[in-house]
């Protein structure tokens, strides 16, 4: 049986952690409004369920225990966070006026952001198969892990609207900055890709 009294809050701070995704959905509410940000996001759970699904299956221990595997998908995952990083960065300057004119940011490009970033980083697959079989029934396997993972992207959503809500905020009260907070999202984005590019393989447990 799942104990949701611990997983529910657990999952929600997993969740609610602030990472590339999350800014991602702050910098659109910023820019696009909340409803934007969320129709964007859509992108992130769709490449979340097969995630859920690998870890299911085991596919989580292969990257753990598959170097030159996990090494690759995490290069190209850096690389990409780095290039979007350069690319919020200069686009700053002309957001300001993109935004009294309408922002030309589109649905589909904010969409295929999502989701690029989301499977960009080998270490959400780790996450899903090293939280949940915490929580995970061996009497009804299948059954408590479609459980686990459609509660995660129901708290998924929350957390996302959270972080657009607190971004659309933001722009409302500090629309001549919006421009620094662009620069600032560009800079976190790179360091996130850093990050990832430099960390080791976890260990195999």
């Amino acid at each position: 049986m799942i104990d949701w009294l611990i997983f529910i809050p657990a999952c929600f701070a997993l969740n609610l952690a602030f990472g590339p995704n999350n800014l991602l959905a702050m910098t659109h509410g910023a820019r696009r409004g909340v409803l934007f940000a969320q129709r964007a996001a859509i992108g992130r759970l769709l490449v979340f369920i097969p995630m859920i699904a690998a870890s299911a299956l085991g596919l989580g221990l292969l990257l753990t225990a598959s170097a030159t595997l996990f090494n690759i998908v995490k290069i190209i995952g850096a690389l990409y966070l780095i290039w979007l990083g350069v690319k919020l960065w200069r686009s700053a300057d002309r957001l300001e006026a993109r935004v009294q004119a309408g922002d030309g940011l589109s649905h589909r490009t904010a969409f295929r952001s999502e989701a690029l970033v989301a499977v960009s980083n080998p270490k959400a697959i780790l996450m899903f198969a090293a939280f949940f079989p915490q929580f995970v029934s061996t009497k009804a396997y299948v059954q408590s892990y479609l459980l686990l993972g459609a509660s995660f992207l129901v708290l998924e959503a929350l957390a996302i609207l959270a972080y657009a809500t607190v971004g659309r905020f933001a722009s409302r009260y500090a629309t001549h900055r919006l421009s620094w907070m662009q620069r600032g999202s560009g800079l976190m984005m790179g360091l996130f890709g850093l990050l990832l590019l430099f960390s080791p393989q976890p260990a195999r447990s």
